[in-house]
Parts: structure tokens; C-alpha cells; sequence
């Protein structure tokens, strides 16, 4: 384990999320501008999948990153200077690879991301093409769903659903009501693939290709940690 401890330490709801907030919060900071640079054209959720595609490979090239997070090449250049910086990264002529320190980032943040799925046109996933992202024990911080369907747009989605989950089921914000009564086939994939438990939510981005629904997605579950009002 590294010296970022596992969120599985923390026992309490709170406790688990200001954690999870914590390690958000230093994304954040990859993605900021260093004055007077230009603005970027990067964020939080380029940084977090910057880092899971090295997670699954071990490095990750240029053109890999450029292909994993639909971005230029000076983009990615960028991306990877402001990870180094931050000491996330370090880079030989083998590619980019995690530090200690960005792989506990990456851990815990994986901790509240656990399970993820690209998913059919149905009546909770309306785009073109869909995805959806499990957000581990933060159901409690999500408000209308707005939230989460703003950060979505703003990466380039057409959109987010946010389902919570409770009693074996999924629920929207303030509703009793099944979204999913008329279709079990889509209930059932969920709760196989990606496993929720009562506290849960599932995000689900659209988008008009894959690559940007699973953008949406994820920049949907990164503005849930990042926004909740106890951890600010």
C-alpha cells in the first residue's frame, strides 16, 4: 500500500469521501494552468484516465494517451508535463509510467470507481452511445442529477443520467419509481456487471461516440466527489 492510504482504512461514510475528495483534488491540480500558459484543453477526468490506462498497461505511450483520451498530441504533452510535476509520473523512453504517489491516487480513486460499462440506447441512456460508472458509497451526495448532467456537457457529452441504488434496485433523485420496470434485460446487466450495493449510484454519460461517453461518464462521478458541500 503506499503512503496514500487505501480508502479501505476508512470505515465511515464521510471519512471515505473526503478521502476520495482528497485525492480529486489533486487531479484538479494537474489540470490547472501554470500562468501565463495558455488555457488548457485537458481536465480532471483526462488526468484520471491517463492514469488508469497506465494502471492496465504498465506505461502508456504518446500515442496511447492521445488515443485513450481523445486529445492532440500537445495536449498530451501537456497533460503529462503537469502529472510529472505533481509527481504522479515519470517518463523514460519506455513511455509513461505511475509513481508510488500516483498509483495510491489511482487506487483510491479506483476504490470509488470500481465498475464501469459501456451500455445500449434505452430509456435511462439516451445518447447516441452510452456509458455507465458505478460511484462507490456516494449515492448520499448526489442532489438533483443537474449536477452531473452539467459536467457531463461540458466535456463534450450530450448528457448524464444518475441512477441511485438501494434495496436491489435503482431510483432517481427523490422518486420511489422504478426507471427501469420496463426493462429487466437493462436491470439485470447492471446489477450483474457492475455489482452496486445500497449508498451506491450509477452515472450513465451519453455522448455521440464511445470514447466521449465514457468521458462524460467519468467527469460526471469526478464533479460528484468534487462537489459535495462537506468536503469544501
Amino acid at each position: 500500500m503506499s503512503n496514500l492510504d487505501g480508502l479501505s482504512n476508512f470505515k465511515s461514510r464521510d471519512a471515505f469521501a473526503k478521502c476520495v475528495h482528497t485525492y480529486a483534488r489533486i487531479l484538479e491540480k494537474v489540470a490547472s494552468r501554470y500562468a501565463p500558459s495558455r488555457l488548457l484543453s485537458f481536465d480532471e477526468v483526462h488526468v484520471f484516465m491517463a492514469l488508469q490506462l497506465m494502471h492496465g498497461r504498465g506505461h502508456a505511450s504518446r500515442s496511447a494517451l492521445e488515443t485513450e483520451l481523445a486529445l492532440g498530441g500537445g495536449a498530451v504533452k501537456t497533460i503529462v508535463k503537469h502529472m510529472k510535476m505533481n509527481g504522479l509520473v515519470q517518463t523514460s523512453n519506455g513511455g509513461t509510467r505511475m509513481t508510488a504517489k500516483g498509483r495510491g491516487i489511482w487506487e483510491g480513486l479506483a476504490d470509488s470507481m470500481p465498475s464501469e460499462m459501456p451500455l445500449p440506447k434505452s430509456s435511462v441512456s439516451l445518447g447516441r452511445y452510452n456509458y455507465a460508472v458505478l460511484l462507490r458509497e456516494l449515492g448520499f451526495a448526489i442532489k438533483s442529477g443537474i449536477e452531473q448532467r452539467d459536467a457531463a456537457i461540458r466535456i463534450g457529452g450530450t448528457g448524464a443520467t444518475t441512477l441511485l441504488c438501494r434495496d436491489g434496485g435503482f431510483f432517481m433523485q427523490d422518486s420511489n419509481e422504478d426507471p427501469l420496470k420496463k426493462e429487466g434485460w437493462l436491470k439485470k446487466e447492471l446489477l450483474e456487471k457492475l455489482r452496486p450495493a445500497d449508498g451506491d449510484a450509477v452515472i450513465i454519460g451519453g455522448a455521440d461516440s464511445g470514447k466521449a461517453a465514457e468521458l462524460a461518464a467519468k467527469s460526471a462521478a469526478l464533479a460528484t466527489i468534487m462537489a459535495h458541500e462537506k468536503h469544501v
